[in-house]
């Protein structure tokens, strides 16, 4: 019986899936915490909660107290019973004091080195963060933090100078101790938060440093946060004449 030729089965093209609509963009995330602030140009207090909250990685919000505001001014001033701005309202939590700041930070950002890993560097830094938190009362009112300012030549009230040379024992303590180039060695800690408002005051005050103390001030005046900070405060529009010193 002669074969029969049989023709192939012709093979199915597999259908293409239909493409996908493209995906909605996501909503912008929003900050977690909000961080009150005064004046950057003049509030020392909320250079160092920024810098914590920057150094700690946590996403805020900043809500910016108005320079009128009459608590503010006060505080600004030296003239309020306690200091409330800064305030980080995170997750239901209110913290309001810096160094309370600090602390409530290392709790929910354990991996950010806020404090070093060695329990007794991070006695040290404990110590001195606290230090800077309640004393230097001097230095705070002979010479007020004011970024845009320069005054060369200033001569030193007699008053500030015990303050200024104990902040230069600490920190040539520090950096002997853990080798720099921040207090605490390689890695910022509290201690640079605390301590970043007083390089802006020697420099802005002329203030005469040991060579160690002066290569401390250039490091942290080049962090990338500090750049950010000095640059809003030369643009902020308001003075407060009592702490714009006239020489």
């Amino acid at each position: 019986m002669p074969s029969v030729a049989t023709k192939a089965a012709p093979k199915k093209t597999a259908a293409k899936p239909a493409s996908k609509p493209a995906a909605a963009p996501k909503p912008a995330k929003k900050p977690v915490a909000t961080l009150s602030l005064s004046s950057k140009n003049y509030s020392s207090w909320s250079l160092r909660g920024w810098l914590l909250a920057k150094f700690a990685g946590l996403e805020f919000e900043e809500v910016m107290v108005p320079p009128d505001d009459a608590d503010a001014r006060k505080e600004l001033l030296l003239l309020a019973p306690s200091i409330r701005v800064p305030c980080l309202e995170h997750d239901g939590a209110k913290v309001w004091n810096t160094l309370a700041i600090a602390q409530y930070l290392n709790e929910i950002k354990p991996d950010a080195g806020l404090m070093p890993d060695d329990r007794i560097a991070r006695a040290h830094c404990r110590s001195v963060s606290g230090e800077m938190n309640s004393g230097f009362s001097n230095l705070r009112s002979s010479l007020p933090m004011n970024l845009k300012a320069h005054h060369p030549g200033y001569k030193i009230w007699a008053g500030a100078q015990p303050d200024i040379d104990r902040i230069i024992e600490i920190w040539t303590e520090c950096l002997a101790t853990y080798g720099g180039p921040y207090l605490f060695g390689k890695q910022r800690t509290m201690a640079d938060a605390m301590f970043a408002p007083v390089c802006t005051r020697f420099l802005t005050y002329d203030v005469k440093l040991p060579k160690s103390c002066i290569l401390y001030c250039q490091t942290i005046m080049a962090m990338p946060e500090m750049q950010e900070w000095v640059a809003a405060a030369r643009a902020e529009p308001d003075d407060i004449e009592e702490l714009d010193m006239d020489f």
